[in-house]
């Protein structure tokens, strides 16, 4: 069966993020646009996670826990997970590599972490918009050694991906999957690099761009354990 994803939504708690984008909203946005699973990936952090797969709940759609991890190289990945004490390890990981840089919300926007009901918890003071102290190598390492899957993100875009920051993909990428935008052409994209699996989600920060019943996974069944199955042939 197909299965319609956008495997790649910022919240309020990512500074680049739109204040809009809450649990409740990205979850009504996605059930909109007739989206049959999502990822939230905010910037090195997992912490409204949570709250949308709590939103998510008895509604028909699947949220993936994910996050964005920017490298050493400044490259981001994206790393999806089966269940939320993965991406939480891998969260406190990152937490650790993080340096301290004060947010400045006015500048770089606002760190909300939410509850389900869309309530402010806490503000992060610590900027999240920033690379860790680990490689490109390393952070793919670090969501296999959690049970995840690792998707250098937007490698059409001409900054924070692995084609502007490095040129080439590397022979020793421990991964086939590579992520483009909205912005570019998905056929395009499968026919330049045959020796990869292309998924394309929407990088979306605000509510307008989450992603509509567009892209497509061939998946068993309607849930997680499928999502990964079909995924993992292709990493």
């Amino acid at each position: 069966m197909k299965l319609y994803y956008d495997f790649h939504i910022h919240t309020a708690l990512s500074p680049c993020g739109e204040d809009s984008m809450t649990p409740n909203n990205i979850v009504n946005m996605s059930l909109i646009n007739e989206l049959d699973a999502i990822a939230i990936t905010d910037h090195n952090s997992a912490e409204n996670v949570e709250a949308v797969i709590k939103v998510a709940k008895g509604k028909d759609i699947i949220v993936v826990p994910g996050i964005e991890i920017e490298t050493k190289e400044e490259i981001h990945v994206v790393g999806l997970f089966p269940d939320i004490e993965s991406v939480y390890n891998v969260q406190s990981k990152l937490y650790s590599k993080l340096p301290y840089i004060k947010n400045k919300s006015t500048v770089f926007g606002h760190q909300y972490v939410l509850d389900e009901n869309d309530d402010i918890i806490k503000e992060l003071d610590k900027l999240l918009l920033t690379s860790v102290a680990m490689s490109l190598n390393e952070v793919i390492d670090l969501i296999h050694d959690n049970n995840g899957i690792a998707i250098p993100a937007h490698i059409d875009r001409p900054s924070y991906s692995i084609l502007a920051n490095i040129g080439f993909i590397p022979d020793d990428l421990n991964t086939s999957i590579l992520e483009i935008s909205r912005f570019s052409n998905l056929d395009t994209y499968r026919q330049k690099y045959k020796d990869y699996h292309i998924i394309q989600s929407s990088d979306a920060h605000e509510l307008g761009y989450i992603g509509i019943k567009k892209n497509s996974l061939e998946v068993n069944e309607k849930n997680i354990e499928s999502i990964f199955n079909a995924l993992k042939q292709y990493e």
